[in-house]
């Protein structure tokens, strides 16, 4: 399998990995019964350390296949769209949500935070660009 394949597997494997936590296991699980804020936080801590570690992979295989072969622009900016927000999550988000987390699991009650609304806008523009690469890398 060539690298530019490989790219192509990993951009929508991707995908179906943000789709299945992101959009799927991360809302339902607080409707699970007994499965109380601080479970639910706890779980969630876990569950995207993982996902967010899988993507950094994810990201530099992307990137590696795109040395052995440049990409058509537009699959190229859209892919650098989705990495962007990966790094914004990580870099700018994940801390501010990791904290509020800490302090939720410490028993503290802060507020609301506008990081989460921050942390799903980033999801779904990730996912769109994503799905935008995706389609690009396959049809060049």
């Amino acid at each position: 399998m060539t690298a530019w394949a490989v790219a192509v597997a990993v951009t929508f494997t991707w995908i179906g990995m943000v789709l299945a936590i992101s959009f799927v296991e991360a809302p339902l699980k607080f409707r699970a019964p007994g499965v109380t804020v601080p479970i639910g936080l706890g779980i969630g801590r876990l569950v995207f350390r993982a996902l967010n570690a899988v993507e950094l992979v994810f990201a530099l295989v992307l990137l590696s296949g795109f040395a052995a072969r440049t990409p058509p622009v537009a699959a190229g900016i859209a892919s650098g769209v989705a990495v962007a927000a990966l790094a914004a999550q990580l870099l700018l988000v994940r801390p501010v949500l990791g904290r509020r987390t800490r302090a939720v699991l410490a028993g503290q009650e802060p507020p609301r935070s506008p990081a989460h609304l921050a942390y799903v806008a980033l999801e779904f523009g990730k996912l769109v660009a994503l799905l935008t690469g995706g389609v690009l890398l396959l049809t060049s």
